[in-house]
């Protein structure tokens, strides 16, 4: 029942193969030129999908990717682990402590950059007709908090890792940033799950359903509150007996296992399955001492961004068809008024702080990054039935281009040796070195 024909798993690893090169390959060299490798992940995708091989060699994208009935759903299996990782160790970089004297400007930001931008994103969507826009399910409801999460989403992995390779992530200002945009994810991430429950819901039509959305409201804030409030009081107490038998032949094992059961009991609820996942992440930082902490993040880091999260990002990148489903006038439009909207609301409430210009133009920047949550915010809307292909085309970019600016900027305040904000004048760069160097001489 669970077996493949010895040529159809050879094709699907075969698939499998040039999908991984393509994306850790295109990633590397994004890096180099100092773009988000998260952008050079996409690209393999896009090279290897319907934009470049599909277009220009339809017979051999199909004998590759299409060629026997299951395999386009076991590449959907492994998109989706890939995706439960990756919100996974987004939830397990949320910041849970920084000083007091930063905690003004982080509930300024929160406040200012989640509340207002989703606002104006919702109200946007009476201007531009988002009919045109609609999935299978036809929920306009759904739609609107998809448009409006896109104004407001910032990205925990995709701004850590731009930090980290401007060797800035000691910083004041990256610890304010990353903190934030925990916060702010978790918010947005609410929202999804609200989403995801009307559409879920036994009836749904353009109109609002007020028991539907109570319904969501409810079952996703106790869900919230359980995860982070007494989950990681359980898991204190059931991690640390003897009798764990499950933790103690498998640390990593153990909180994967946390990870899919809660998805699981997310789905079950009609609350996002992703949900579930950023939610253990939380937990599980939540849960264990730091020095137990850094061992399950490193070997949780290191299988999920070797593999799965560039094959979920490739993937991606395949879902995309941007010669037939992408409307680049409307994308050129979207992009003006996301990143304005965020960055004059940032930069306002930065000021409002009297944090100085810089400093201001600084976060506004920063908080533009869309990255990671906002790509699993489009491919999740997307399998949902909320938006249709050529929305979900837009948004991805979306993500892409604005982690692509946020980046840039900071790279270039830096490189003209400006501050970033008061308290981190002289700043030593502190970069990561990623790259691994063949050491032929102990081999000679």
């Amino acid at each position: 029942m669970f077996t493949l024909a010895g040529t159809e798993l050879s094709r699907f690893l075969f698939g499998m193969v040039l999908l991984l090169v393509a994306a850790n390959l295109l990633g590397y060299v994004a890096e180099r030129l100092a773009i988000p490798r998260v952008i050079g992940e996409v690209a393999g995708g896009l090279v290897l999908g319907p934009t470049c091989l599909g277009a220009l060699f339809p017979n051999v994208f199909h004998w590759v990717y299409l060629g026997f009935s299951s395999e386009s759903s076991l590449f959907g299996l492994i998109y989706y682990i890939g995706e439960l990782f990756l919100l996974y160790t987004a939830g397990l970089k949320i910041q849970t402590r920084f000083a007091k004297s930063d905690v003004k400007t982080g509930l300024a930001i929160i406040i200012g950059s989640t509340i207002i931008p989703f606002v104006i994103g919702w109200l946007s969507t009476y201007v531009f007709h988002p009919a045109q826009f609609l999935g299978p399910d036809k929920s306009v409801v759904a739609l609107k908090i998809v448009v409006a999460i896109s104004i407001a989403v910032t990205s925990i992995p995709v701004i850590s890792k731009i930090f980290s390779d401007l060797g800035i992530m000691h910083s004041r200002f990256a610890k304010i940033v990353v903190a934030i945009a925990g916060v702010h994810d978790l918010i947005l991430w609410v929202a999804l799950a609200i989403a995801s429950g009307i559409v879920s819901g036994p009836a749904h039509s353009g109109s609002i359903n007020g028991w539907v959305v109570t319904k969501s409201l409810v079952v996703t804030f106790a869900f919230l509150a359980v995860c982070i409030g007494v989950l990681p009081w359980i898991l204190r107490k059931i991690t640390t007996r003897r009798a764990n038998f499950l933790f103690r032949s498998s640390f990593l094992g153990y909180f994967i296992v946390i990870l899919l059961a809660l998805s699981d009991i997310a789905g079950y609820l009609q609350v996002d399955v992703m949900y579930g996942a950023i939610l253990a992440g939380v937990a599980t930082k939540f849960t264990l001492p730091e020095h137990l902490f850094e061992k399950l993040q490193s070997g949780i880091q290191g299988i999920a961004y070797a593999c799965f999260i560039p094959l979920y990002f490739a993937i991606i990148g395949m879902q995309l068809d941007l010669a037939k489903h992408f409307n680049i006038g409307f994308f050129f439009l979207y992009l003006l008024f996301a990143t304005v909207v965020q960055s004059i609301v940032v930069y306002v409430t930065c000021r409002v702080i009297r944090a100085d210009k810089l400093t201001s133009v600084n976060f506004a920047a920063a908080m533009n990054a869309r990255g990671g949550p906002g790509i699993v915010l489009s491919s999740t809307a997307y399998a949902l039935g909320i938006i249709n292909q050529s929305f979900f085309a837009i948004l991805v970019m979306l993500a892409l281009v604005t982690s692509w600016m946020a980046g840039a900027w900071l790279r270039f305040v830096l490189r003209r040796g400006l501050r970033l904000m008061p308290g981190d004048d002289g700043l030593q760069i502190e970069r990561v070195q990623e790259e691994v160097q063949f050491e032929g001489s102990a081999y000679e």
